[in-house]
């Protein structure tokens, strides 16, 4: 648990770059970054605003753990059972999303881009969007909600509330929990905002590139899903990675962005030559 300053002004500085450094977590960014791909590929309007969508629903949980523990007035600690849940829940989710950005490549003709085929009623298209094979905006949120289900969200959004009971009320409560929100939602909006611009440059440059970027957002989904297993079953792996959030956050983000330039590579090799006149 993280050391808050005593002072309020510095408190609000930290509770946002708090949110920040949260929305950079390894399962939050390939989360994102598959739900945009998802929705990218089946023509979504929000699909750029997945990262922003995916935040809300995860801040909803934040602010309603805020506001009940600032109400009640005393300190609340999460039964140890929420925990496992929410990595439960995360990497079952991470896992989903890379076998289906796995089974587009499968699926995709050798001389087409990589599409969402296959999918359609199934239990896929049920957790990730009903008719339309993607996520809708409500079923973004939904998922954010889910990932909020965690020992470390919601421990962190009770000793934001009690900390801000000893300079006023429910008011200063809801205030900290909106500044990690706010935090988190610039970082997870600036990941699908810019994975959703990729993905549509990639897609315009060739197929080659449409593969190399789906298969890039399905290995680092089931690379997080795998970290999360592993610290399930050793502590050993648990302990090597606390504190290391967001060095893993920053790794998935320079994945992706070397799968770009290697897609960008190939479809460049594979562009014709122009005719000679």
């Amino acid at each position: 648990m993280h050391d808050l300053p005593a002072d309020w002004s510095a408190l609000c500085a930290v509770v946002f770059l708090l949110g920040m450094r949260h929305g950079l977590d390894a399962d939050h960014l390939a989360a994102i970054d598959g739900l945009t791909r998802i929705g990218s590929r089946s023509g979504r309007a929000h699909a750029r605003w997945c990262g922003a969508l995916f935040s809300l629903g995860h801040g909803l949980v934040v602010m309603a753990i805020a506001l009940a523990v600032g109400a009640l007035g005393s300190r609340w600690v999460p039964p140890g059972w929420f925990e496992a849940l929410g990595g439960l829940i995360s990497i079952a989710f991470l896992t989903l999303v890379g076998i289906v950005n796995l089974r587009a490549v499968w699926a995709a003709p050798a001389d087409a881009p990589v599409a969402l085929v296959g999918v359609r009623g199934r239990l896929v298209e049920r957790l990730l969007g009903g008719r339309g094979g993607a996520a809708g905006p409500l079923s973004v949120m939904g998922v954010g909600m889910l990932f909020a289900l965690s020992f470390d969200t919601l421990s962190q959004s009770a000793l934001f509330a009690v900390t801000a009971m000893h300079y006023g009320g429910v008011a200063n409560a809801a205030l900290l929990g909106a500044l990690f929100v706010l935090g988190m939602l610039l970082a997870d909006g600036a990941n699908g905002w810019w994975i959703s611009r990729l993905i549509g440059r990639t897609d315009r440059l060739a197929v080659v590139a449409s593969r190399t970027m789906t298969l890039a957002v399905a290995g680092v989904s089931l690379l997080v899903a795998s970290l999360g297993v592993a610290r399930f079953a050793s502590s050993w792996v648990d302990g090597w990675l606390e504190g290391k959030e967001l060095f893993v956050g920053l790794a998935v983000i320079t994945a992706i962005a070397l799968a770009y330039l290697a897609a960008c590579a190939g479809a460049a090799r594979l562009r014709p030559a122009p005719a000679l006149r």
